[in-house]
């Protein structure tokens, strides 16, 4: 029965419909997985964590890397196929996130949006040379196959395994060169106990050469900016939302509110006017974190 399963893949892939005495003839998540020869490292690592019973019971949707992204990740990662089975923690952080609580086919997955997995942390996937994903680190795969359907849920095949990220926005901007002044205002403004523990924050990060300008303007060297704390407060939280604000949120007209309490506007091509009708360009987006995102611009907005 498994292998008539497994050859009837694609007919399942097109009957989207159906009764629910349909689905009730359907596999379960783990026997479409079992079914499936390219999915055989990932059945075996459900079963190393114990996760086989929640793929064959719950209602999931399984982004299931196939053999061929497994075999890449422990290049990736340089650690063998025994190692990566053996570090339960990692493998069942890893797994859950490639795990939805909710049957999500193909025409109702939010392209752009974040995808929350079990695991915590979030995905996106957007139509870009078929349907491409974005993980927590930055890193890019394919969904190569969709809808697979199953009687508890739904399985898409990806060309990668997805890897969620163990940085916070503060941490983030730490490791992009470009912030290293936003970095270091951050800390002058005691920001960044505020950014570690927030559980959802959007960063709009001004660049070196945005602060630079923002000096000229102004008229300050950086250590007059730096030493008047309340100013250099208004002006960061200025860039602060609370909440998770990805590219594909960001509409035209979107009105931001800030945590200096004041907002901003988003408009046609990704321009910010601040408060004081100054334009700032959003020139790149959704640089993902454990806790939020991070946009940056190209000049510092600043409230009245």
């Amino acid at each position: 029965m498994a292998a008539a399963w497994g050859v009837s893949a694609p007919l399942l892939q097109a009957c989207g419909g159906g009764s629910s005495s349909d689905a009730a003839e359907l596999p379960n998540v783990l026997e479409v997985a079992q079914a499936t020869a390219e999915l055989s490292t990932l059945v075996e690592a459900l079963a190393v964590v114990g996760l086989t019973g929640a793929v064959a019971q719950g209602t999931v949707t399984v982004f299931a890397p196939t053999n061929a992204a497994f075999a890449a990740l422990l290049e990736e990662l340089g650690i063998s196929r025994q190692a990566l089975l053996s570090d339960k923690a990692l493998l069942t952080q890893v797994l859950n996130y490639h795990l939805l609580d909710s049957r999500v086919l193909r025409n109702e997955i939010a392209l752009g949006k974040a995808l929350e997995p079990l695991g915590g942390g979030f995905f996106k996937v957007e139509a870009d040379s078929g349907l491409r994903f974005t993980d927590g680190r930055g890193r890019s795969g394919h969904i190569t196959t969709t809808d697979i359907l199953a009687r508890n849920g739904v399985v898409h095949l990806v060309d990668r395994v997805l890897l969620p990220t163990d940085k916070d926005v503060f941490a983030t901007a730490q490791g992009l060169p470009q912030l290293s002044v936003l970095v270091q205002a951050l800390t002058a403004a005691d920001l960044v106990s505020a950014l570690e523990q927030s559980s959802a924050v959007t960063l709009f990060a001004p660049t070196n050469a945005a602060f630079a300008t923002l000096l000229a303007e102004l008229g300050l060297s950086q250590a007059m900016l730096f030493a008047d704390k309340a100013l250099l407060t208004r002006v960061l939280t200025y860039h602060l939302q609370g909440k998770r604000t990805l590219k594909a949120d960001l509409s035209v007209g979107t009105t931001i509110p800030t945590l200096q309490g004041q907002t901003f506007q988003v408009g046609a091509d990704l321009r910010i006017t601040d408060q004081r009708g100054r334009i700032c360009q959003i020139t790149d987006t959704d640089v993902f974190a454990a806790n939020g995102a991070i946009h940056m611009v190209d000049r510092v907005a600043l409230p009245q």
